[in-house]
């Protein structure tokens, strides 16, 4: 499929007289896809039945007269008052017990029945309209899933419908004491019923109550989702696709994407330096113009697995945003840059958040194409230019990755209700492998954890699952490549208790965790060759050992090119090891400057230069912000 560019269009915030003139500027960029409807509900519906589809008739025939493609977005990210008047019960509770009140976006709790029967309705009503219009070539569910931490809800709906899950996942309340653990601290239930949701307790709550619940949490997204698009498979036959966020881990993308066409998510790379990422104030001064050099690529890899292959950015940052701590400009180029290099990890479409800055309410700080008065940005022409490269390199497709790195959003929240250490994060550590594979030059591929087949990889790493399936420990046990797991892999049991065997529990690999400490920055454990940081964990058994520490302890052990890693190396140890495994495997690193990133297609490589200064390949100078291609030979 050919690369595109896109935008994402309001246009009921603008007189309609300046459509078709937007849409004729669109075309002239180079844009093929325009999002529209995701916040107009309402415009679309201001009074409970008094329909008002009239003007995204006309809107969407402008647009699509202009040449463009319209993705139509179901609105219900944002109900209106009239919908919370009806059902004031309907809105979000936090973990303190406050509801989430009307005034901003994204204020429903996806466990109100009402409330889903408002959605179920408005996406008919849409689908039934537009399903069939030639013009609506994608549409999008919702908006931005979680955002605002709005995938968990402590509302007596969510009370409710997770007692109902509860009684169906282990059908006798004696069955659930069990798996809970419930005789410790008397916690114990004789009915369903009894059973409340596990905040406002006096200390932390049962970890095992406590992850259902994030589990139930996660399945009432997919369940909402689902609803959307069992409707509109039944009126359309054009792509479904939801916009996912970066670093949000409350709800299972795989889980919810096995329901859509396509992955998509909404890139912010500034925002995200500031806002999402532990860096140290010099790492976050050097990339402060640019973002970090693989939060996006991570993030591209990871949604290309949740769309089985097919994926797009919804939204790209074109200049400042408005919601971070500090909302610098882009250096110039940059809006060039994450463009290539969503491309280079198969994005089949790059849309701008937005096309006209907004004069108006919350979001009037964040920068698009255009300027509030119609001007240009300066993003305009690095998009222009883009389209213009577009039609000059073919689509290249995307390389088959010799890496593999195993993601699993379950061991996500079983470490944010079990951390045993401040800053341990599941995220965190996961992408601390990724970054030491990204700086060895490596082509990545994310899989899931229900994968059963590794067979197509040299090298696979799954740090931090908290329980692996049988099918991955099939899969792991017979690849004939190098497989690095760990730390916390492998240790719990779905349910979050220790199990007997004591964790790892791989077989053929001879080892047990005895005991396990988490280790504050201002500490670490001395290797032979490097040091551990924020965990560790004593081993016993009879596996041979890879690593040791200063103290003569095993760091690592291996039966053949199975490994246990026991803990979490620093950036360099994590690059020397990964260096290591790689040379076993005959897989070809590179050694990368600090902002310098590769990524290989079928056909070419393109190299990334984040840095706020020139770096060299080879005998090429790469300018900051720079991206440079070559042919495969």
């Amino acid at each position: 499929m050919k690369r595109t560019l896109g935008t994402c269009y309001y246009p009921e915030h603008w007189p309609e007289q300046m459509w078709q003139a937007d849409a004729a500027r669109m075309v002239d960029t180079g844009l093929t896809w325009v999002r529209i409807g995701e916040f107009a509900w309402s415009r679309l519906e201001p009074t409970p039945g008094d329909l008002q589809f009239d003007w995204l008739d006309r809107a969407i025939n402008v647009l699509g007269a202009a040449g463009l493609k319209v993705i139509l977005g179901t609105p219900t990210a944002t109900p209106p008052k009239w919908v919370v008047d009806k059902h004031p019960d309907m809105l979000a509770v936090d973990a303190n017990g406050h509801p989430r009140k009307f005034g901003s976006r994204r204020h429903y709790c996806f466990s109100h029945q009402g409330y889903r029967d408002e959605c179920r309705r408005i996406v008919t009503l849409l689908a039934e309209r537009y399903g069939a219009n030639p013009h609506i070539a994608a549409w999008q569910t919702d908006n931005e899933y979680g955002c605002h931490d709005t995938t968990v809800s402590y509302s007596d709906a969510a009370c409710r419908e997770f007692r109902n899950w509860l009684a169906q996942k282990y059908q006798s309340p004696d069955a659930l004491n069990r798996a809970w653990g419930n005789v410790f601290w008397s916690m114990e239930y004789t009915d369903f019923d009894q059973i409340d949701l596990p905040n406002l307790t006096v200390t932390e709550a049962n970890p095992s109550h406590h992850l259902d619940f994030l589990r139930f949490s996660s399945d009432q997204v997919v369940s909402f989702n689902r609803l959307q698009t069992d409707i509109l498979r039944k009126h359309t036959d054009a792509p479904l696709i939801h916009n996912y966020m970066g670093r949000v881990l409350d709800f299972d993308h795989f889980d919810v994407g096995a329901d859509l066409d396509i992955a998509s998510w909404d890139s912010y790379p500034i925002g995200f330096l500031s806002d999402r990422l532990e860096a140290t104030d010099d790492h976050k001064t050097r990339f402060l113009r640019q973002g970090d050099p693989d939060m996006q690529a991570f993030h591209h890899d990871l949604y290309r697995a949740v769309g089985r292959g097919r994926w797009w950015i919804m939204e790209q940052q074109p200049g400042p945003v408005n919601w971070a701590p500090y909302n610098p400009a882009p250096l110039p180029g940059m809006a060039r840059l994450w463009a290539w290099e969503a491309f280079a990890h198969g994005s089949e479409a790059v849309c701008y958040f937005r096309w006209r800055q907004a004069p108006f309410a919350q979001e009037q700080m964040h920068a698009g194409l255009l300027r509030p008065d119609s001007d240009p940005a300066p993003a305009l022409a690095e998009a222009r230019q883009v389209a213009d490269e577009i039609e000059t390199l073919p689509d290249t497709g995307t390389a088959t990755a010799d890496v593999a790195l195993i993601f699993d959003y379950p061991s996500a929240w079983a470490w944010q209700v079990q951390p045993q250490g401040a800053d341990f994060d599941y995220f965190r550590l996961t992408f601390a492998f990724y970054k030491a594979l990204r700086v060895n030059g490596l082509n990545i591929d994310i899989v899931p954890s229900t994968t059963t087949d590794l067979s197509a990889y040299k090298l696979v790493l799954a740090p931090g699952i908290l329980s692996l399936p049988d099918g991955l420990i099939t899969a792991l046990t017979q690849f004939d490549g190098t497989a690095i797991l760990g730390p916390r892999t492998n240790t719990k049991t779905p349910n979050l208790s220790i199990p007997t065997p004591l964790g790892p529990n791989i077989p053929g690999l001879d080892v047990r965790i005895t005991h396990t400490e988490s280790i504050p920055p201002s500490a670490d454990i001395p290797l032979e060759n490097g040091r551990m940081v924020h965990w560790f964990e004593h081993l016993e058994g009879a596996a041979d050992v890879a690593l040791k520490t200063k103290t003569g302890a095993a760091a690592m052990v291996r039966n053949s090119g199975l490994h246990y890693l026991a803990g979490w190396p620093d950036p360099d140890t994590l690059t020397d090891i990964i260096k290591t495994a790689c040379a076993r495997q005959g897989i070809p690193t590179h050694t990368l400057t600090d902002g310098l990133r590769l990524r290989d297609t079928a056909t070419h490589r393109f190299i990334f230069n984040y840095a706020p200064d020139a770096a060299k390949w080879g005998d090429t100078d790469i300018p900051a912000a720079g991206v440079h291609w070559e042919p495969l030979v």
